[in-house]
């Protein structure tokens, strides 16, 4: 290797240090202030970078905060790719989807705060059509497993037939969210992964019974 590809490689080596030290560090502001009061200062501030080494990395806050995401969201489908052909009824795999994806959570509650921040306030962002329709692609990938597994119980007679499967997987999306969201920064803490667990176990039964008719 020639020393002008050596600088080269210690030089990106050192911008993407910086880059994951610049999220490191908004990933926690916007967890504790909110995507609304979070500026490039204060990302700049916290990461102990200039505000030149933050605009090297990106463009924008909403940038920064649309790569969070969207580096989480490929970190749980990683874990979910490909899940609906594991050998196991359609209502095992219902269970097994929303045990994986709660403890994802539970491991990461800055993550599910701006997740959610983020779907009850695209709007207020400003983001580009190219970062929001990224985001919308990652978070959808990550839910199209709970249609492929209804859609797995039907073909197996396990469920009925449904008039709307996108309609029943955002219905469980939505009920995994609200659970998480209940119960995950109140509570004991010792007693909190159990509640939040055996809600979701409860209330998915209840989709499962209605599923099978």
């Amino acid at each position: 290797m020639s020393l002008e590809e050596k600088r080269r490689k210690k030089k990106e080596k050192g911008k993407e240090n910086r880059r994951n030290t610049i999220l490191k560090a908004a990933r926690r502001l916007f967890f504790d202030r909110g995507f609304k009061a979070v500026t490039v200062d204060s990302i700049a501030a916290k990461s102990e970078v200039s505000k030149g080494s933050i605009y090297l990395c990106f463009e924008s806050k909403e940038e920064i905060y649309t790569q969070i995401l969207i580096a989480d969201n490929i970190a749980l489908n990683e874990r979910i790719n490909s899940f609906s052909r594991i050998e196991a009824s359609a209502s095992q795999l219902l269970q097994e989807f929303a045990r994986i994806y709660v403890n994802f959570f539970l491991s990461d509650k800055e993550l599910f705060r701006i997740l959610m921040t983020f779907m009850m306030q695209t709007g207020q962002m400003h983001l580009t059509e190219k970062q929001s329709s990224e985001l919308i692609k990652s978070t959808n990938d990550n839910i199209k497993p709970i249609s492929e597994i209804i859609q797995k119980g039907i073909e197996s007679g396990e469920f009925s037939p449904v008039n709307n499967i996108q309609q029943m997987q955002n219905a469980i999306w939505g009920m995994l969210n609200g659970v998480i969201s209940l119960y995950l920064f109140t509570g004991n803490p010792i007693k909190r992964m159990e509640r939040i667990h055996s809600t979701v176990q409860n209330s998915l039964n209840i989709f499962i019974k209605g599923l099978k008719g």
